[in-house]
């Protein structure tokens, strides 16, 4: 590991003989995972100059928007951990410091890729090993606190150009059920990224199996996560294809999101908190009181035929 300059930024970096992965210091964002012999990274840059959470007024910074996302969007980048709630804060707690996804995404990560939240009373820690074109993943979350509790805990995968690609780019997954906020049921049938130049969406899956794939077949590339479903039994997709307008996404941002963990959708916390099971399946994390809690996942990035 070697400490660079990413994108403007502090950040870790790791490689082997096939990959570069960079994570940012503020944040913990991955925001690189480059496949060498490609000359690519999946993994969404956004289009707007990126900036230290810690750097981030929001009277200094309206480029970046309003509320209680603008300080997660000044310093975003690629896989983003959602820890103790996936959603966006209420307004106490916004009032309070929250931003949307928690702290997990905005605070500062050491060498060891450690972190504490200091609103949320939890540390976590992710670990990596590389292995050739794979990465081995291994999380954990500590609850400090003296009492049981339910989190969030979502791995908030975002892709984006040139490996997403409208019409072009697809993805595979071994889904049972699926359903939108608010609107029910429903069967996901076209899995590939919208050819249309306006779209959004978020859709969440229930899973047969822990895995996930996201193919190119133009550049011939493919990125595939693998995950124990007890830990994480959902996965989301978010889509924003050019449809916000306002900052900091100005109408050209495309992304799409492939976002498992234990919740379905990213909601407030007291909807989650009284959601209880959905379709038999739990829609949170038990943590129970100092306590800790590991899971682990690995990715793959692949040349295909």
């Amino acid at each position: 590991m070697r400490l660079v300059s990413y994108r403007g930024r502090r950040a870790y970096q790791w490689e082997n003989e096939a990959l570069r992965v960079t994570v940012m210091v503020e944040g913990g964002h991955i925001a690189e995972i480059f496949h060498k012999a490609k000359g690519i990274n999946p993994l969404w840059t956004p289009p707007w100059p990126s900036i230290d959470p810690s750097k981030y007024s929001a009277a200094k910074n309206p480029e970046y928007g309003t509320g209680p996302e603008a300080k997660l969007l000044a310093g975003i980048m690629g896989h983003n951990l959602c820890v103790d709630f996936f959603g966006p804060p209420s307004e106490e707690e916004a009032s309070a410091g929250y931003t949307v996804h928690g702290e997990a995404s905005i605070v500062p990560y050491d060498e060891n890729l450690k972190a504490h939240l200091p609103l949320s009373q939890l540390n976590v820690q992710r670990k990596m090993e590389l292995d050739s074109n794979r990465i081995h993943f291994t999380e954990e979350v500590e609850n400090l606190l003296p009492f049981d509790r339910h989190i969030a805990w979502q791995e908030h995968v975002t892709l984006g150009p040139p490996f997403v690609e409208r019409g072009v780019t697809k993805l595979e997954a071994p889904i049972m059920r699926s359903a939108k906020l608010n609107e029910g049921e429903f069967e996901w049938r076209d899995r590939t990224y919208p050819s249309s130049m306006k779209s959004a969406d978020y859709h969440a899956h229930l899973l047969e199996k822990g895995e996930v794939k996201i193919t190119n077949p133009r550049l011939k590339l493919a990125i595939s996560y693998a995950w124990n479903l007890q830990d994480f039994p959902w996965l989301g997709i978010w889509e924003e294809n050019c449809d916000r307008t306002f900052p900091p996404w100005n109408g050209n941002t495309i992304t799409w999101g492939i976002e498992f963990g234990a919740s379905p959708f990213p909601e407030y916390r007291f909807r989650r908190a009284t959601r209880g099971l959905l379709w038999a399946a739990p829609t949170a994390v038990w943590l129970p009181a100092k306590s800790k809690r590991k899971i682990s996942y690995a990715m793959t990035l692949s040349a295909t035929a």
